[in-house]
């Protein structure tokens, strides 16, 4: 078997997914177009004049990027470029079929899902592992549903009631794959901060502490606590999200949300760099048991029951 087969063969898994997964789908077809240039001994510039494309929209179908795949006639263009074999091409373009493939994330309102959140939700359902680093609020993925009520209703203050549900019920639909049976194993790093922070009232507080605890437990799941007295922490500014996933040949991705918009980094040098801050915050944080021990106690020192 080529090496080409090698790496095609390894995908064959995706095509049986219960649950589509576009994202992914999407980058593991136009990564192994890549494979499938550089092995044929073209630059991407070649490649694309040769099937008269431009360099970006080639560029786009290899990084996967975009809501929709690339189209099946492109696809086969390049393959046939490149002399693919019958078998590869065949799981490529299955891929392919499947990449198109609404993720059920997809079937919500495009004002609630703008397409860099797509994206972001996309990657985490795909994602082996994620790392995520908190300043202000409850990582997402381990909020409870009164905690994200509450959050939502502080940063859209004047968004109708109905619009708050529906973001609370998308969230919640978020945290399931904690539950997977092949859930992605969540790292999370969270100040102090976020534990003082009242958000809706002390019940909802207690709540989410409890469930902070609960999910702490988990076997997929890591917590640590960065606390207050550790004042020359290397915390970033803004939240980050680090995500790898895991013997596929895909680059790891880091997600850094503003209020309107986000950034996606894949550079090696960029995402390195912020894989190092995260690996100094987890040796600057507490440990995941003295982590749990503070949340305790910070549930009975100020969110007691009355």
């Amino acid at each position: 078997m080529s090496a080409a087969s090698h790496r095609i063969s390894r995908l064959e898994p995706y095509l049986d997914r219960a649950e589509p997964a576009p994202t992914l789908l999407k980058m593991l077809v136009g990564v192994q177009l890549a494979g499938f240039r550089e092995d044929a001994g073209l630059s991407q510039d070649q490649a694309a004049r040769s099937v008269g494309f431009s360099g970006a929209k080639l560029s786009r179908i290899e990084s996967g990027k975009g809501r929709r795949p690339p189209t099946e006639t492109d696809v086969r263009a390049l393959l046939e470029l490149y002399g693919t074999d019958d078998y590869e091409a065949s799981v490529l373009l299955k891929l392919l079929q499947r990449a198109g493939e609404p993720g059920w994330w997809q079937r919500y309102d495009k004002r609630l899902m703008p397409e860099w959140f797509d994206r972001l939700v996309g990657l985490q359902e795909a994602a082996a592992t994620i790392r995520t680093f908190e300043i202000q609020y409850v990582p997402g993925l381990l909020q409870t549903a009164d905690y994200t009520r509450a959050v939502v209703e502080r940063g859209l203050p004047n968004a109708p009631a109905s619009e708050v549900q529906r973001r609370v019920e998308l969230r919640m639909r978020r945290a399931q794959l904690l539950f997977r049976e092949d859930a992605p194993q969540l790292w999370a790093v969270i100040d102090e901060s976020v534990l003082l922070r009242v958000l809706g009232d002390r019940t909802v507080m207690r709540e989410q502490l409890d469930h902070l605890a609960e999910m702490a437990a988990r076997p997929n799941v890591t917590l640590q606590i960065v606390p207050l007295n550790v004042t020359n922490a290397s915390a970033p500014a803004i939240p980050v999200t680090y995500l790898r996933f895991g013997g596929l040949d895909l680059p790891d991705v880091v997600y850094l949300e503003h209020i309107r918009s986000a950034n996606f980094l894949e550079d090696l040098d960029e995402t390195e760099e912020y894989r190092i801050v995260l690996d100094r915050l987890a040796d600057e944080a507490l440990t995941p048991r003295e982590s749990v021990e503070m949340l305790r106690r910070t549930i009975e020192e100020r969110y007691a029951l009355s």
